[in-house]
């Protein structure tokens, strides 16, 4: 297994990023942070193969953790999930050796096909000589390719107005509740509009993907309420 560092300074964000984690196999979150200091204390506690690492942490940048990774003589490994899409802090993940860089809001197909080739690079640095037993071009290519990704496959039938990212969003969340969830709470787990949760919730039911169940309260009105369906 793959031990994985999940960091962003939102506790929600962190959550749903675990709950995708969670979901490709080989991979398993160890722990997660919400500020550099929290992520320093766990590489260093040991135990972490990669950091998926937000930028915009509330006591230094993640660019900065990874500097101080460095100094620290911590090689973890680390792949970028942040909103921040200038060249400079991208230029600069790249000079730290960030192996990836995803840009929020993404997929969970996006970050996926991330974890993937990271695994795949791996493995392939175990075969081709973990212990430095690199012999030529041919190895040196095989290792480098094996970081490359295919692009994320769109999920269809999404109408129109309709987005990836959000959609993966509210499934994300629903995903990791433990008990049906209304418009409402939906949209406040989200920062979505309850308007907006609403539209995305009737097309995942309809498209299979949600379970719908009604709670009558005192006014009679009943109360939608929605609950992932396990594929």
């Amino acid at each position: 297994m793959i031990d994985v560092l999940v960091v962003d300074d939102d506790f929600r964000v962190a959550e749903i990023n675990a709950r995708y984690v969670g979901k490709v196999p080989g991979f398993r979150v160890a722990a997660r942070a919400h500020s550099a200091a929290q992520a320093l204390a766990a590489v260093e506690r040991g135990g972490i193969d990669l950091v998926l690492l937000d930028h915009y942490l509330p006591d230094r940048t993640g660019l900065e953790l990874v500097h101080q990774m460095r100094r620290h003589g911590h090689g973890t490994d680390v792949i970028m999930i942040t909103a921040a899409s200038d060249v400079t802090t991208v230029q600069q993940a790249m000079r730290l050796g960030a192996l990836h860089y995803l840009v929020k809001p993404f997929t969970f197909n996006a970050l996926r096909g991330r974890l993937d080739s990271y695994a795949a690079l791996r493995r392939t640095v175990d075969r081709v000589g973990g212990g430095g037993g690199v012999t030529g071009q041919e190895q040196v290519d095989r290792i480098f390719g094996a970081l490359r990704t295919a692009p994320a496959p769109s999920v269809p039938g999404l109408p129109s107005g309709h987005t990836e990212p959000t959609s993966d969003l509210i499934c994300g969340v629903l995903h990791g509740a433990d008990q049906p969830l209304s418009a409402h709470e939906v949209a406040s787990r989200t920062g979505l509009s309850r308007s907006t949760a609403q539209r995305y919730l009737r097309h995942l039911e309809q498209a299979g993907r949600l379970r719908l169940s009604l709670r009558y309260g005192d006014t009679g009105r009943p109360e939608h309420r929605y609950a992932w369906v396990t594929p």
